[in-house]
């Protein structure tokens, strides 16, 4: 595994990451810290941090991977949320419960509409998990 847990690669239309973890849990913070890297957001220095707690369900795990983005791409576009800490405290039999921590008011250099399913499994690898996942901008 490479130090880098996410890479961007190239997508004809919209972004895609790779992404890799150790394990689960590792693997959707890792998909978590590299969306937000694409989103380039810079935060509002007067305005006080915020938490939000997550507790998710799913049929499986590349619904439960969608879920959680897409819950955190609702906070940094609807809320101008610019996310600065990710904890997945758990997950396993597809549910998830996490904590993620950033300030309100932020502005972005790139937005992100939807994630989506277009190509997304999730492989498990000698060294952990591994994913890629495209985001529609």
């Amino acid at each position: 595994m490479s130090d880098q847990p996410w890479e961007e690669i190239e997508h004809s239309a919209d972004w895609a990451l790779r992404v890799r973890g150790e394990d689960l849990r590792a693997l959707y913070e890792n998909a978590a810290r590299g969306m937000i890297a694409l989103a380039g957001g810079e935060a509002d220095p007067d305005q006080p941090a915020v938490s939000h707690d997550f507790a998710l369900s799913a049929p499986d795990a590349e619904t439960l991977l969608i879920d959680w983005l897409t819950e955190l791409v609702y906070l940094i576009e609807d809320k101008s949320l610019v996310i600065s800490d990710i904890r997945v405290a758990r997950i396993e039999n597809f549910s998830l419960e996490a904590t993620v921590r950033g300030t309100p008011g932020g502005h972005f250099s790139k937005h992100i509409k939807a994630v989506t399913y277009h190509g997304l499994e999730i492989i498990r690898r000698d060294d952990g998990y591994e994913a890629t996942i495209v985001f529609d901008v």
